[in-house]
């Protein structure tokens, strides 16, 4: 006959004392309060695992802070997940990892990383003015979208009124900062892959003065007389 476990109560709870060693206080489904020696209290989800069965025990959070209540709506939410052959900590892990790809890899982020390499590469001046641009026209619109949810539309959107205004320069050299960032957010494997490599397409090419080009061409060949 299997073995009926007694719910817990508030009052019970709140009763227990500490001992010498820590010990367990059983609501069932599971879920177990531990006592430790030096009187904190918590919760404990003890399960098996899907793939291994062996036991695993996950850590829910610590009395009072999480109540009896919500202790058991979370074992009902694990148990949930087991009854779908997820384990609840993988299940944990992945909700960390997404948490930490919005809060962490976010695009203002991931270009100060990409910067930090960049600006080794170039000259001062070229660093300063490779990070205002991207602070004038990049920042203030998309600094806290992650970095995986970039998309070319997005980022066309973002670019069309500077090409509306005939700086088709900033455009391609924007244009160019931007893959960049996206190809080291896809080296670093926080994008699958950069969607911004076709975005040039989408703008007109700067057109260069005939004239300037003949000019630098008439210097050269001149030089080159003496």
């Amino acid at each position: 006959m299997a073995k009926v476990t007694t719910r817990l109560t508030d009052k019970e709870i709140k009763s227990a004392k500490p001992s010498d060693k820590e010990y367990n206080l059983f609501d069932g489904d599971g879920l177990r309060l531990r006592i430790k020696p030096n009187g904190s209290k918590h919760w404990i989800f003890n399960y098996y695992r899907p793939t291994s069965r062996k036991r695993a025990n996950l850590s829910l959070g610590k009395y009072p802070d999480l109540s009896l209540a919500n202790a058991r709506k979370m074992t009902l939410e694990a148990n949930e997940l087991l009854a779908q052959s997820i384990d609840p900590q993988d299940d944990r892990k992945r909700q960390q990892e997404e948490h930490k790809s919005v809060h962490q890899h976010t695009f203002i982020n991931v270009s100060k990383e990409w910067f930090e390499i960049k600006r080794d590469e170039v000259t001062p001046d070229y660093a300063v003015d490779i990070w205002r641009s991207l602070e004038l026209h990049i920042f203030p619109s998309i600094s806290g979208v992650p970095i995986s949810s970039i998309t070319a539309p997005q980022i066309i959107e973002l670019l069309k009124p500077i090409e509306a205004k005939g700086s088709l320069e900033t455009v391609k050299r924007l244009s160019q900062r931007l893959n960049e960032i996206m190809n080291f957010a896809t080296n670093c494997g926080l994008v699958q892959a950069n969607p911004l490599i076709g975005i040039k397409a989408a703008f007109k090419k700067p057109q260069y003065r005939t004239s300037t080009i003949l000019t630098g061409l008439a210097s050269i060949n001149l030089t080159g007389c003496r």
